[in-house]
């Protein structure tokens, strides 16, 4: 079905200035823009009043297994985003063996649930298969780090052998070659966080082979956090990798106003050669785990022996020494404040009362010690309790998302019965708050940063922009309505201002009902595909 958008105005993704105009599309690209004469088969779209821009690119989500058991995704599909960055924080369900995924399984059932589905993947490519099977948006992939070590190394705090870490390497590479863009690691997570320095150069060194980029969660967003940023700066220095900064933050009370020194390094980066991007979402709350703030050597070894440490009461008193007085790693090196972690999904049905109160609310309803409350949630719920974790600060968002090497990424966990409002809002937040009512940044400059800037990262060079040949990835918004629906009060709320979504030509959202079309597919690195025509 050929596609004429009529009396759009055109943004088309560079930071150029919106001009207004037609856009026809056939056979999924876009075949002509400007002033498009009548075109005899096309359905002709109205979009007087309304901005085309290209389809919005989640360079941080967490949709893994959304894309294959929800074909409808609204989450994504109705705030305009049309591709998305999967295998995020260094933990993810590909490359796998079967005991790998078993722990995994468990492990992340707080970030994805446990879906009933065939779990019939094992490798990067066979995942990627799955997701060309049907899904409402595209799919790009990251070789997960940590889940790389689970397969090889297991859980444990130790450094990899020789052996292990050619291991290691041959799975990153493999998963390249399937087609990943790039690896991500989750630095403050089991057992990501148990590779050193000189492992991570060492894989990234293959990523950079196959001219991919790294994108680390850090070993520290709160106290440490610019040591932490400049760790990861220097293994993309020494291993030659590309570095994308992923929720790139300053939080905690330790880093209110300190967005400046952040980017400093990032400019200084820069002008060093290295190449940095970064993203962020626009909130203040960040959404984990309630199990991810424990200390690292209490989260060892899978889920049932940290289940069996919060039996131990000799291990519980360094958990909370850690959590209370220390400052756990978990917890980014600073002490727990247990009135800025708020349950927003249980797993145990019994606990869905706590969903919205901080772990101090249900201490002081209970009249217990708020240790012992986060304790009893974690064994009663398995460790599948989510949370927000209010510890952002105003100022270093938007001095952040000003930066020209930013993109814009949700980092949504769709699971839980309150979940963080990014997963559904974050795009049309961006525009309508940050944009229309704030003015931090200009429309065209804002499309860009959600845009063409991450398809850049990617090595798109056919999505992301406007222009004849490129891949009719789009969305149609209403700029002075646009906003995000969701709420911390009410998270799964649509979009407003987002009427029609395209993918690769096809509709998925028209007049602001998703249509049912399944169009999207996996994506595959440059590299890869080049590999595999040659």
């Amino acid at each position: 079905m050929n596609l004429l958008v009529r009396g759009a105005t055109l943004v088309d993704g560079t930071g150029a200035p919106a001009r207004r105009g037609d856009a026809l599309v056939v056979d999924g690209r876009i075949a002509e823009l400007g002033d498009v004469g009548t075109t005899a088969g096309a359905r002709v779209l109205d979009a007087t009043g309304l901005v085309l821009a290209p389809g919005f690119i989640d360079l941080h989500a967490h949709s893994d297994l959304a894309v294959l058991t929800d074909p409808e995704h609204l989450a994504k599909t109705t705030q305009g985003v049309t591709t998305e960055v999967v295998g995020q924080d260094g933990l993810s369900y590909a490359p796998v063996d079967d005991d790998a995924l078993d722990v995994l399984r468990e492990q992340l059932a707080g970030w994805n649930g446990v879906p009933d589905l065939a779990w019939d993947w094992r490798t990067v490519g066979e995942y990627l298969d799955r997701v060309d099977r049907g899904a409402a948006v595209n799919v790009a992939y990251l070789v997960p780090q940590g889940t790389v070590r689970t397969v090889v190394v297991g859980t444990e705090d130790r450094a990899a052998t020789a052996a292990e870490l050619v291991r290691m390497q041959d799975l990153v590479a493999a998963g390249m070659a399937d087609g990943a863009f790039g690896m991500s690691s989750g630095l403050t997570y089991v057992p990501g966080m148990f590779a050193d320095t000189a492992e991570l150069v060492a894989l990234c060194e293959v990523v950079a082979r196959a001219r991919g980029f790294y994108a680390p969660h850090q070993r520290s967003y709160g106290r440490g956090a610019l040591e932490a940023y400049a760790e990861v700066v220097e293994v993309a220095r020494r291993s030659g990798v590309a570095l994308h900064l992923t929720h790139a933050t300053m939080n905690f009370a330790v880093n209110a106003g300190r967005a400046g020194e952040f980017l400093a390094l990032v400019d200084a980066a820069l002008a060093d050669g290295v190449d940095v991007t970064l993203d962020t979402y626009p909130y203040l709350p960040g959404s984990t785990t309630l199990a991810a703030v424990l200390p690292s050597w209490a989260s060892t070894g899978g889920p049932a022996a940290v289940l069996a440490r919060l039996e131990d009461p000799e291990a519980l008193r360094r958990i909370r020494y850690a959590l209370e007085v220390e400052g756990s790693d978990g917890c980014h090196g600073v002490v727990a404040e247990w009135g800025t972690l708020q349950v927003s999904g249980v797993r145990n049905p019994e606990l869905s009362g706590l969903v919205g109160s901080t772990v101090a609310d249900v201490a002081v309803v209970r009249g217990a010690d708020p240790f012992d409350v986060f304790v009893d949630v974690l064994r009663r719920d398995r460790l599948g309790t989510t949370i927000l974790q209010h510890v952002g600060h105003e100022e270093n968002v938007r001095a952040i998302m000003q930066h020209p090497q930013h993109c814009g990424g949700s980092d949504g966990l769709l699971v839980g019965a309150r979940p963080h409002p990014r997963a559904w809002g974050t795009f049309p937040h961006y525009l309508g708050h940050y944009v229309r009512e704030e003015g931090v940044l200009g429309l065209e400059e804002c499309v860009a940063h959600l845009t063409s800037r991450p398809a850049r990262r990617l090595g798109l060079t056919d999505r992301g922009v406007l222009r004849p040949g490129a891949v009719a990835d789009l969305v149609l918004f209403d700029p002075a309505t646009v906003a995000a629906g969701a709420t911390f009060e009410e998270p799964r709320r649509q979009a407003v201002g987002i009427p029609h979504v395209v993918v690769g030509g096809v509709p998925v959202v028209a007049d602001g009902v998703r249509t049912g079309a399944v169009p999207g597919r996996a994506l595959r690195h440059p590299t890869s595909v080049a590999a595999v025509a040659s």
